[in-house]
């Protein structure tokens, strides 16, 4: 039996710095993984959409996850996101996170693809399989894939595969996170909320925490959301939910997903720009609304 006691709480995709060549900045991500981990953050997912996993080869990868853990040393527990189309690949790239120290992996359903229910199902087996000692989670990001997961889907994943233990769901349909919840609980599936505007909806309908991005440049909001939820505070959590969202929310006016260094560069954490062809946000109304919700949140 696989221990997943651990999976749980806000974890972070964190996001990637990168020098002039667009490799990684070592230095840069060593001080976000101190800035994450000390504003209070449950664990880090390496390569995570707003980690823009997209755009870095294989050694890069497995490169900046070395870092990651490292520096890490063990005070939260490292998840590594895989996204690849291929199977074969996916499989390749789990085994390579295990070997380098991340303790789960999580899946993103194939991009691009329409695959079949039966597809989709032998796929996420079969990358599970390639690890068989390691938890993995599900990635269902219908907005970034053309396509959801079925509940019907994870209920057979969480049921026949052993090692499925659970799923981080960024459909921002809460009756969908629902029922994964609902019809997941009897093997203890671990559902994450994805959409940080819906962390506390999600921990009211039995999520275990959010994966959120967030965490890199705002993690003592986010974290005050979960935190005050675990201590039966729900009024509280409510509130600090209610004073994240505004941030949160002026993201979606800047391109996909350059909002994430943007904010983190406002804070002061130098992180540099995205990978290309994205750039950083331009002066102008977006920018103008990013740096005020900033403001009336206290964080620049």
């Amino acid at each position: 039996m696989i221990s997943t006691d651990f999976i749980k709480g806000v974890i972070v995709p964190i996001i990637t710095p990168i020098d002039a060549e667009e490799r990684i900045d070592e230095a840069r991500l060593r001080r976000q993984v101190d800035f994450v981990i000390e504003g209070g953050l449950h664990g880090i997912l390496a390569f995570g959409s707003n980690g823009e996993f997209y755009q870095l080869e294989e050694d890069e990868m497995r490169r900046g996850l070395q870092i990651i853990v490292e520096q890490a040393e063990g005070r939260v527990p490292v998840y590594f996101g895989i996204g690849a189309i291929n199977t074969k690949k996916c499989c390749r790239l789990a085994k390579m996170a295990v070997e380098n120290g991340a303790v789960g992996v999580s899946i993103l359903q194939p991009m691009f693809l329409k695959p079949t229910e039966e597809e989709l199902f032998q796929h996420f087996k079969a990358i599970a399989q390639a690890v068989p000692e390691t938890p993995v989670l599900l990635y269902n990001n219908p907005g970034r894939v053309g396509y959801t997961m079925s509940a019907n889907l994870v209920v057979r994943l969480a049921h026949e595969v052993e090692n499925i233990v659970g799923m981080k769901d960024t459909s921002g349909d809460i009756t969908q996170t629902e029922e994964f919840i609902r019809r997941t609980r009897d093997v203890n599936f671990k559902v994450f909320g994805g959409k940080d505007t819906l962390l506390y909806a999600s921990l009211c309908h039995g999520a275990v925490g959010g994966v959120c991005t967030a965490g890199n440049f705002m993690p003592e909001l986010i974290v005050d959301v979960y935190n005050k939820y675990m201590d039966g505070d729900l009024k509280g959590s409510l509130e600090a939910q209610f004073k994240l969202n505004p941030v949160r929310l002026s993201m979606d006016a800047a391109s996909f997903p350059v909002a994430a260094k943007d904010m983190a560069n406002l804070r002061g954490l130098d992180i540099g720009v995205p990978y290309r062809p994205n750039l950083p946000t331009p002066e102008g109304k977006a920018l103008d609304n990013i740096r005020r919700t900033m403001k009336e949140a206290g964080l620049i």
